[in-house]
């Protein structure tokens, strides 16, 4: 193979592989978010309890130990 010949391969190569392969299938995702004002809800609730545990608890531990004049 010539030097000329090789370096087009290579080049169309290139260009192939740099192509991302599109899939609609998601199926990969373990839960399902058909209904979005719901999927919504249950994130800001499973994101809010687990952000305000530790916020309520340090409040709580603060009060307790008289840190906090509320």
């Amino acid at each position: 193979m010539s030097v000329l010949a090789r370096a087009s391969a290579l080049r169309h190569q290139v260009v192939r592989s740099r192509a991302g392969v599109r899939s609609m299938s998601y199926d990969h995702i373990p839960f399902s978010f058909k209904n979005r004002p719901v999927f919504a809800l249950k994130v800001i609730g499973y994101l809010g309890l687990g952000f305000g545990v530790p916020v309520l608890a340090s409040a709580y531990q603060l009060k307790k130990a008289g840190g906090v004049a509320a």
